[in-house]
């Protein structure tokens, strides 16, 4: 199975707009505001006690990441001022380096003794952001001395971690190096670093040196608790568990090997299952920002990164090239019109590192010094942070969303996801006209593909599904429509019924008994005071008949909904004997999860109450 590339694709409706606003201002604003808290400046290795800005032993990683974003944004809309800022990192990067290939911003000038004695300090983390932008970059505008650079790193943490066996740890504190290998390998043709990319991923679980090595709370934090192949539960900081699993698939695919395919399909399971947020946030405590048990998925609590979302699509595309299964593009595709994208503002220039699905601003100042890093779990989106990991990864994450459309063997092409685009690549071309996310109509318009079959994905929230003004009551497999294309040029219209729907959680999740979630195809819906009387929330009640009027909000390109509803009679007591609440029936307003909190503070709720 193949990908077809994001610079295949060319972005309308929806996409279009938030790729605009993402070259014009998060790519921008995300450069000011490293600029200004000495994160470009870093690259000069000139720190030294006394000065302001001390390196983060992370900063690589954020400044790699925005130059991913630039790279994905100058291939579809070429920018030398965009270009002229990353070439003169690459200059620093050549000039500051290690004779031996290393580059490490922070063990340069803060810690040059200690280089790969701490596997929780992010060394092979920020390689692997290095390598990934490296890749991006050459890719992108042919210039290779970036990426000759990080082949030279590469190289040398070959020669460490492998030939001698030098370093203090085996396997990375925070994994991304794996799936920054597979990528170099893929781009240079180079074997080396997939079997490098494979060593790194086969020792964890596995190695002496990384138990005796620094940890953080536990073993499975990092997911050095077992070897990959045994893996079942996703455990551990959300974020890495992400990165491992989809270094995981990457090597499956490449590799044929069943056993990591099997314990891919197990953990993404686990996460789809039992572990996941509606929004398609994962993580559900501050605490380790981790997975902690089945079915744990407080809400005011819930700690959902952004950075966290967008791993669990990247792993979930990487699972549909290996197994076609419409489950995995499903869980990507809320991900990421849900918690992912509320991790940026409308406007495109402030962020959340945290995505909650209910704020109650009064218990959120009181508990908020209880929490641990409360910087981050914010009630209004940040410019910038300290840790500053989810501003640039978003902007690359929406530079390359044209990734995850479609994939294609010898004789399929699979339409995973549905944007306003047009995409050609191997003598194919494939039109979509369409207003998705907010109307389920697509047209397409295809050539080059006679003798071939293109296989549609069928949401699992749709049960409506209409091909060419006809219900279609025939197979799927997987998920998917099979379509013979038997001439050299077709149209096709899909319908998929997007009318409101109201979601009930497992009962396994306690924070959800008794309370429902409004949805309109892949959007969640969210309530905020603001928009209902400013009484509380937990006062309002769906109902359960829903009937919903829709209103287009062109600020937030989507449809806001106002649902049938019932608002409760408070009562004095604290405590009194049952009887049936007073309630009085009124309109409850909602709008997309991913757009709350871009009018100033609010209570919000994804789960309301239900009558």
């Amino acid at each position: 199975m193949k990908a077809v590339t994001y610079d295949k694709v060319k972005l309308g409706g929806f996409w279009k707009n938030r790729f605009e606003i993402n070259k014009n201002v998060t790519i921008p604003s995300v450069y000011e505001r490293f600029s200004e808290t000495g994160r470009f400046a870093a690259f000069n290795c000139d720190w030294h006690e006394g000065m302001e800005h001390k390196p983060h032993f992370f900063w690589d990683s954020d400044i790699a990441k925005w130059i991913e974003a630039v790279a994905y944004t100058v291939r579809q809309c070429p920018d030398e001022e965009l270009e002229a800022i990353v070439d003169g990192v690459v200059d620093l990067i050549e000039k500051h380096r290690d004779p031996c290939g290393y580059f490490n911003i922070y063990f340069t000038v803060c810690e040059p003794e200690n280089r790969f004695t701490n596997r929780l300090l992010h060394e092979l983390y920020c390689a692997g952001h290095l390598i990934e932008a490296a890749v991006a970059y050459y890719e992108a505008t042919g210039k290779d001395k970036f990426l000759h650079l990080m082949c030279d790193y590469a190289d040398y943490i070959e020669r460490v971690f492998v030939t001698e066996d030098s370093a203090q740890f085996t396997t990375p504190g925070h994994e991304e190096i794996e799936l920054a290998l597979v990528r170099l390998s893929d781009c240079t043709g180079d074997e080396r670093y997939l079997r490098l990319a494979e060593f790194f991923v086969d020792k964890r679980g596995t190695s002496k040196k990384d138990e005796d090595n620094v940890h953080y709370i536990s073993l499975d934090y990092s997911q050095c608790h077992m070897p990959v192949r045994e893996m079942s539960d996703a455990v551990g900081h959300s974020v890495r568990a992400v990165y491992l699993y989809s270094a995981m698939a990457d090597l499956a695919l490449r590799t044929g090997d069943s056993e990591l395919l099997e314990a891919c399909r197990r953990v993404f399971n686990s996460i789809a299952q039992k572990r996941m947020y509606i929004t398609g946030g994962i993580g559900s405590t501050a605490y380790g920002e981790r997975f902690t048990e089945d079915y744990d998925l407080p809400n005011d609590l819930a700690y959902s990164e952004t950075c966290a979302s967008i791993g669990l699509a990247l792993f979930a595309r990487r699972m549909s090239l290996v197994d076609p299964n419409s489950k995995y593009a499903d869980i990507a595709e809320t991900a990421i019109y849900n918690c992912a994208l509320a991790g940026v503002s409308l406007k495109g220039n402030s962020f959340f590192y945290v995505n909650p699905l209910e704020i109650n601003l009064e218990r959120h100042r009181l508990g908020a010094e209880y929490y641990e890093r409360k910087d981050k779990l914010l009630t209004q989106r940040a410019e910038v942070f300290d840790c500053s990991c989810c501003p640039p990864n978003i902007a690359r994450f929406i530079a390359s969303i044209g990734d995850f459309l479609y994939s294609y063997d010898e004789g399929t092409v699979y339409v995973h996801h549905y944007f306003e685009s047009e995409a050609e690549f191997d003598g194919i071309k494939i039109t979509q006209k369409t207003e998705y996310p907010n109307e389920g109509d697509i047209l397409f318009t295809i050539s080059g593909m006679k003798g071939k079959r293109l296989a549609v994905r069928v949401p699992g929230w749709c049960d409506y599904v209409a091909i060419n003004g006809k219900q279609y009551l025939g197979e799927t497999v997987k998920g998917y429509i099979y379509i013979d294309i038997d001439s050299d040029e077709m149209n096709l219209k899909l319908y998929l019924d997007m009318d409101c729907r109201l979601v009930t959680a497992n009962p396994a999740v306690q924070a959800d008994l008794g309370r429902v979630a409004l949805c309109r195809g892949p959007i969640v819906y969210c309530a905020e005071k603001i928009d209902n009387g400013n009484v509380p929330l937990d006062t309002l009640l769906l109902d359960s008949d829903l009937e919903a009027g829709l209103r287009y909000n062109a600020e937030m390109q989507a449809y806001t909904v106002k649902a049938t509803g019932f608002e409760e009679a408070p009562f004095d007591e604290l405590y009194r004997n049952y009887s049936p609440a007073s309630t009085t029936e009124r309109e409850i307003n909602l709008i997309p999860y991913f757009a709350y909190a871009n009018r100033g503070e609010s209570d919000m709720q994804v789960w309301l109450r239900v009558k």
